[in-house]
């Protein structure tokens, strides 16, 4: 088979009819150059030109390859162009997964950036709960989780992305929407509804210990794993509701949102997971853009899962 330095001949020969101006532009002397293009014949079995002392013309043989030969060029340094640009991230795909919430504060915000940037990358979306997502990373069908809080796994790493408060969500009538300030203690014997254990544990098990501790017993009345779906439900004057302040964002006619107070380092955190022998090279476009997006984000790199020290700055839930 013939080789690409052999075309390369043969076309600028094609183009300058003469051996001596090839070689001149090709930096080379003749005798090479008029083997490369034998040996190219030789190989094709057809006469690609006529040759005289005073003229060098294409055969219609050599006229037609010549049309081939150009393609194959180019579609080699369009090769050669897109695996430099796969290695350096601007070509490729990436499949990332994600709690609910991430959708209604910054994660389109990041996908317009990043097909802004770099249009030849497709982002393959999956909406999914953390046990969910962390089994989806494991077996490698997600590059990248944005889950609940942090987790100690080895062989991943975690960055802890978004912190945020809760905020309480009544029906516009009930008496806490427009409540000085409503507290914790406001929300005894009230009907509530909250995130189900099954799918939400790190809100649940949160919710609870803080009515534990303020001595707090609600009405539970639903237990849900949509935040949608929860506001639904509020917005039908169904119950009370704490959500993440991002849910704010979700507009519902009979929803009013409080601020509200339920003491120090109660908050929802968002964090990205990723395995730590990922070699796609679209993930590090992806994480930058997340951490540009996002203000406040942990170091760059993120932190071993399992790191204490780390753990300690972005501490589990």
């Amino acid at each position: 088979m013939f080789e690409l330095g052999q075309l390369r001949c043969f076309t600028t020969v094609a183009m300058e009819l003469s051996f001596r101006r090839a070689a001149e532009r090709l930096n080379m002397t003749q005798p090479p150059l008029s083997r490369q293009v034998q040996l190219l014949e030789h190989q094709l079995g057809v006469r690609l030109f006529e040759r005289t002392t005073r003229s060098v013309t294409l055969t219609p043989a050599g006229r037609a390859f010549f049309i081939e030969a150009n393609q194959l060029l180019e579609r080699a340094q369009s090769a050669v162009a897109n695996v430099k640009r796969i290695a350096q991230g601007e070509i490729g795909a990436i499949n990332i997964s994600f709690v609910s919430c991430a959708v209604y504060q910054f994660l389109p915000e990041v996908i317009n950036r990043v097909k802004l940037s770099h249009p030849q990358i497709d982002i393959n979306l999956r909406e999914m709960p953390t046990t969910e997502q962390l089994e989806g990373v494991r077996l490698r069908q997600v590059d990248i989780g944005i889950v609940r809080a942090g987790h100690s796994r080895h062989g991943y790493l975690c960055e802890s992305l978004l912190k945020e408060p809760f905020v309480l969500a009544a029906p516009r009538g009930h008496p806490l929407a427009t409540a000085a300030r409503p507290g914790p203690r406001d929300l005894d014997r009230q009907p509530f509804i909250t995130y189900a254990l099954s799918s939400w544990q790190p809100f649940y098990e949160l919710f609870a210990g803080v009515f534990r501790a303020n001595n707090v017993q609600p009405r539970y009345v639903h237990q849900i794993g949509s935040t949608v779906t929860i506001l639904s439900l509020v917005n039908g004057g169904m119950g009370l509701a704490l959500v993440p302040a991002c849910a704010a964002r979700i507009r519902f006619e009979n929803v009013v949102f409080r601020d509200i107070e339920l003491g120090e380092g109660v908050c929802s955190e968002l964090s990205l997971i990723w395995r730590d022998d990922n070699d796609n090279p679209v993930l590090p476009v992806l994480l930058e853009a997340l951490r540009r997006t996002v203000d406040g984000t942990s170091p760059p790199g993120g932190w071993p899962a399992g790191d204490k020290a780390a753990q300690r700055r972005a501490p589990a839930r």
